[in-house]
């Protein structure tokens, strides 16, 4: 194997899109309402959130091996593992590992002192916020992913919604404004439903490990129905956005991009073996991206007509 493809299984290179939608989201909303636009910046910002995101994937990874998740859904049966597999597989050791993490986390970092120079110091308080969030996410001695008090639910709507949404905005204006604070809710919506939904893949293991996911708090049935509604909230909130002047009326194309995972729920009962949720991953990841996506094209054709 070599070297790209390895790290691309290494950091889970393929889940970068849910970060890359809201700084695109983000730097149009800028052009468009501002008429600012940076080409530049707009290349630091996404090499920061990439590496940011990155760093993400990896951190979790590593403390999820060391408090013994990964190594407990690699063991239970029927579970599926969501994790890159080589700290639980034996594939790398775990210094190595480590250090890949932090180094990507170097880059952020430097991305995000550098964008504070060009565009304001107050870009330093999204690296700080991103830096915390995803460090403690597993790590102790907050786990506030592990505690099912919906904390790691919001902060996935905070990281991957309003922050990248936000901070791209402001990299290239220099200020801040609600349009996109608005602009980020459907996309940072869809974006926790996809991580949400990925916690059913292997929360009997998650329970086992002492991991307690709002999936495992709740149980399969009441977490599957919470789900549906997070799904119908993040589509009513794309409605709003056109309601408020933030899209476009043609935006509301967007809602197209619900049919494939309705269409899975459909198929669902109120309890399901692990595999029974792959596909509702998938529908989850591709409406969050094609909603983004299109909520980006439309709101860059306003701005060009």
């Amino acid at each position: 194997m070599d070297k790209w493809k390895l790290f691309k299984k290494i950091t889970r290179f393929g889940t970068i899109p849910v970060m890359l939608i809201p700084v695109v989201l983000g730097t149009v909303g800028a052009y468009v309402w501002e008429g600012s636009f940076h080409p530049f910046l707009f290349v630091i910002t996404i090499i920061g959130a990439v590496a940011a995101h990155l760093f993400s994937n990896m951190v979790n990874d590593l403390w999820d091996f060391r408090n013994g998740t990964d190594t407990e859904a690699k063991n239970t049966p029927g579970m599926i593992s969501t994790n890159s597999g080589f700290l639980s597989g034996g594939l790398m050791p775990e210094s190595l590992f480590a250090s890949l993490t932090w180094g990507l986390l170097a880059v952020a970092v430097a991305c995000g002192l550098f964008l504070s120079i060009s565009s304001g110091w107050e870009t330093l308080w999204f690296v700080a916020a991103g830096a915390l969030i995803a460090y403690f996410y597993v790590a102790p001695p907050l786990r506030f992913g592990y505690r099912g008090k919906g904390y790691s639910e919001f902060a996935i709507f905070v990281a991957f919604g309003i922050m990248p949404v936000l901070g791209s905005y402001f990299v290239q204006t220099g200020q801040f404004s609600l349009k996109p604070v608005l602009l980020s809710v459907p996309v940072g919506l869809l974006t926790t439903l996809l991580l949400f939904n990925h916690h059913f893949l292997h929360w009997r293991a998650d329970k086992q490990a002492g991991k307690r996911t709002l999936v495992v708090v709740w149980g399969e049935r009441r977490a599957l129905v919470f789900s549906q509604f997070l799904l119908l909230i993040s589509y009513v909130s794309l409605i709003v956005c056109v309601i408020f002047g933030v899209l476009p009326v043609y935006g509301l194309l967007a809602l197209l991009t619900a049919v494939a995972p309705v269409h899975v729920y459909r198929g669902l009962q109120p309890q399901n073996a692990s595999p029974a949720y792959l596909p509702l991953m998938g529908a989850s990841q591709q409406a969050s991206v094609r909603c983004g996506a299109i909520m980006a094209l439309a709101l860059l054709i306003q701005g060009l007509i």
